[in-house]
């Protein structure tokens, strides 16, 4: 039990990276998870829109992408952005991995949140798009206006959990090799335990992952739970409407 304790739970080798983690790791972890979500919520809006499309020739090639990126491991994909381009002389992001490191999450992100935006705004209802154009409304206007806006409301609840899979996924670019000042969490504590063959370290980073992971998760439980019993009327209204019940003959 004390070497247990020692390898997973040693008291002094948690507080000699614990600063490293929360200074360096979160910093970098968060600053690849948010700028990989934000590409992905443009390019998967954008696949989206092809996927709903009647034009065979923009529909197929997003559904090519969504299949693939939705196939591959995502430390296939990491591999092949952050190793394989730089490999074959293609440098968008300079030398600095980071950036490698975003494009390839946001890669993978980009077709799962395609398929979230394209269920969503599917599930509202048809007649909405009709109403829009009987306003004078062209489709893209009353896509745009009506469709998506109530499309994307139902989609947040899984784009907050796209999120936290961007948060942990994150943690697969410590094979691009980062320099310090750029690690993220894993990274930092992978090295500390092969320094000092304690794990440890490593429990330390997974604590840093679940301070940023379960407050998101119950907020993902608590949008679903609002989202399935819908907005309640106030009580002035629900007052209101019981008097109109009572006078109606």
């Amino acid at each position: 039990m004390d070497a247990f304790l020692h390898t997973f739970f040693d008291w002094d080798e948690m507080m000699k990276v614990f600063p490293t983690l929360l200074t360096e790791g979160i910093k970098n972890t968060l600053f690849i998870a948010v700028l990989a979500i934000l590409f992905s919520l443009v390019l998967g809006m954008i696949l989206a829109m092809m996927l709903l499309s009647n034009t065979r020739w923009l529909k197929l090639p997003a559904r090519i992408y969504i299949d693939i990126f939705r196939g591959l491991p995502a430390i296939v994909t990491i591999s092949l952005v952050g190793l394989g381009l730089p490999a074959a002389h293609l440098h968008p992001f300079g030398k600095s991995p980071l950036g490698y490191a975003v494009l390839a999450v946001g890669l993978i992100s980009s077709a799962y949140c395609a398929e979230v935006f394209r269920s969503g705004i599917q599930s509202v209802d048809a007649g909405q798009i009709q109403a829009g154009r009987s306003l004078g409304m062209t489709y893209m206007q009353a896509m745009s206006r009506i469709v998506i806006p109530q499309g994307v409301r139902t989609t947040l609840p899984a784009l907050t959990n796209r999120f936290i899979i961007d948060i942990k996924e994150s943690s697969l670019v410590y094979l691009l090799g980062l320099t310090v000042g750029e690690r993220e969490l894993y990274f930092i504590a992978q090295q500390q335990q092969a320094t000092t063959y304690n794990s440890s370290a490593l429990v330390a980073a997974g604590l840093c992952y679940l301070l940023m992971t379960i407050p998101l998760t119950y907020i993902v439980i608590a949008w679903e739970k609002k989202l399935k019993q819908g907005k309640k009327p106030s009580k002035k209204r629900a007052n209101a409407l019981a008097g109109m019940d009572g006078a109606t003959p």
